[in-house]
């Protein structure tokens, strides 16, 4: 294959100019390519305001990027209990979410209704979505912190490239990559591990999201099916088994909700030769926990899914 100057795609056509080349995105040779509209749209040549990053970016220890292949594995729960793991840790942190069109941290850290921009859905081509990353860079005063998590929207998008073209020159740390076990989830991972090797970001690790349902047995419901519905039993059955079995009110129920009998994302990692930082139950605790916008980590009800998220965040913390 014949290209041009650097930064090439792997998947690029032949005679691509570089991803940094006034016509990328833009000559005959783009024409039908994959990437043809994120080069388009990606900044290009020196850009003025990289010196602003770099002085404002100066005062944050540690850059983490959040990716994920698809959106709803939960990506933006881990980024939101990964911050509030850190805080409680006593280290500063700042979360940055540029998922422009459909931000949800500010719902999980419990800021919604904060008066801070128009709620509406917001509809933005590339160079605008690019420019707000940017003013979120250097012109927010993050302070002297010690960790900044970037939330980013699934998939490799102009943000992604935004983001990591900025924060490469600030000195970014690495990528978590959060997944689902099941296949159509994984392979969408591995383009984005690829788009990590590709641009040079470090990938401190995979985890491997809503790894089976684990639910205290007294947490959970019962119905009675029948030709006509089904009606609840709840009451019925809980009572039963505190008279009969008492002791089952202590233990948790486990269901493999997604099939990981192809080795999920471990063995993923082992093929693609990354980190692979551990598994996260589906906990109806937890998502209870983002939709009230506290952290999980603060009582005992999340007790399926805190002590893995501990232990993801602890070797993160080691690592660095």
């Amino acid at each position: 294959m014949e290209n041009g100057g650097g930064d090439v795609p792997e998947n690029a056509n032949d005679h691509c100019p570089g991803t940094q080349s006034e016509a990328a995105g833009k000559a005959d040779a783009c024409a039908g390519c994959p990437n043809q509209q994120i080069c388009a749209t990606a900044p290009k040549g020196p850009d003025p305001d990289l010196l602003a990053i770099i002085e404002r970016m100066n005062t944050v220890k540690h850059k983490i990027l959040v990716l994920s292949g698809k959106g709803g594995v939960g990506k933006s729960t881990f980024s939101a209990q990964l911050s509030f793991a850190l805080a409680e840790m006593d280290h500063q942190v700042g979360l940055l979410d540029i998922d422009i069109c459909g931000p949800s941290i500010p719902k999980m850290l419990g800021l919604e209704g904060q008066d801070i921009h128009q709620n509406d859905a917001v509809i933005w081509r590339g160079p605008r979505k690019n420019g707000l990353i940017k003013q979120f860079l250097k012109d927010v005063d993050w302070g002297e912190i010690d960790y900044l998590v970037v939330d980013a929207p699934p998939g490799t998008s102009d943000e992604h490239i935004s983001i990591v073209q900025y924060l490469q020159i600030a000195g970014i740390d690495g990528a978590i990559i959060v997944t689902t076990p099941q296949q159509v989830s994984l392979i969408d991972v591995k383009k984005e591990i690829n788009f990590c090797k590709k641009v040079g970001v470090p990938i401190l690790g995979v985890v491997e999201n809503m790894s089976g349902l684990r639910q205290a047995f007294s947490d959970m419901k019962f119905v009675k099916p029948s030709e006509a519905g089904e009606t609840d039993a709840t009451e019925w059955a809980l009572n039963y088994i505190k008279e009969k079995a008492p002791e089952l009110l202590s233990v948790v129920a486990c269901s493999e909700v997604f099939d990981s009998s192809k080795g999920g994302a471990e063995k993923m990692c082992q093929e693609m030769e990354v980190p692979f930082l551990g598994k996260v139950p589906m906990d109806p605790q937890l998502c209870k926990a983002a939709e009230e916008g506290r952290s999980c980590f603060t009582d005992q009800k999340c007790s399926a899914s805190a002590p893995a998220l501990k232990s993801i965040i602890k070797k993160l913390v080691k690592t660095k």
